[in-house]
C-alpha cells in the first residue's frame, strides 16, 4: 500500500480483532535491526528495516509507519538529519519516533527531542526495554 502522507488513507493489517501496527527499524547494524525485528514482531508489529536515514526517508515517502526506532549515528544520513526531514514531510508528524543513543549525552538527547523524537532509549537494549517503549504505546493507542 502507498501512503501519500494522509493518515486517513493508511491501511492496517487486522488479525482477529487486533490491528497490527508498523514499525521501521533504522540502524546501520544488521545485528541491532535483527534483534529489534524479532522483539517487535513478537509484540505484533509489522517490521521493516533501513540501514541509514536516506533509505528510511525513502521508505517513509512510500508508506509512513506508525513507529520508528531510530539510531543516532549512521552513514549517508544520520538520525538527527532524518528526523528533521521526516517531521517536515507531509504526514511525517504522525509516527512515534524512539531515538536510540549509545551514551547518556544530555545535549545529544535534547537535540533529538527538539527535532521531534517522541522518546529516547539507550543502546544496547533488551526485550524489556522495547516492550516498555512499544507495548505501552500500543496499549495507550487502543484505550
Amino acid at each position: 500500500m502507498r501512503d501519500d502522507g494522509d493518515p486517513s488513507k493508511r491501511s492496517f493489517l487486522c488479525v482477529g480483532k487486533r490491528v497490527m501496527k508498523s514499525c521501521l527499524v533504522v540502524d546501520d547494524s544488521s545485528v541491532v535491526r535483527k534483534v529489534a525485528r524479532r522483539i517487535l514482531e513478537d509484540l505484533d508489529y509489522i517490521v521493516d528495516e533501513a540501514e541509514d536515514g536516506q533509505e528510511a526517508f525513502d521508505k517513509c515517502r512510500q508508506e509512513m509507519p506508525d513507529a520508528i526506532l531510530l539510531d543516532w549515528q549512521m552513514p549517508v544520513m544520520g538520525g538527527l538529519e532524518f528526523l528533521k526531514l521526516l517531521r517536515a514531510y507531509v504526514g511525517g508528524g504522525a509516527p512515534r519516533v524512539v531515538y536510540m543513543v549509545t551514551e547518556y549525552d544530555v545535549g545529544q538527547i535534547a537535540l533529538g527531542l527538539k527535532a521531534g523524537a517522541s522518546d529516547y532509549m539507550m543502546k544496547p537494549f533488551d526485550r524489556d526495554i522495547l516492550e516498555k517503549m512499544f507495548l505501552g504505546q500500543q496499549l495507550r493507542a487502543s484505550a
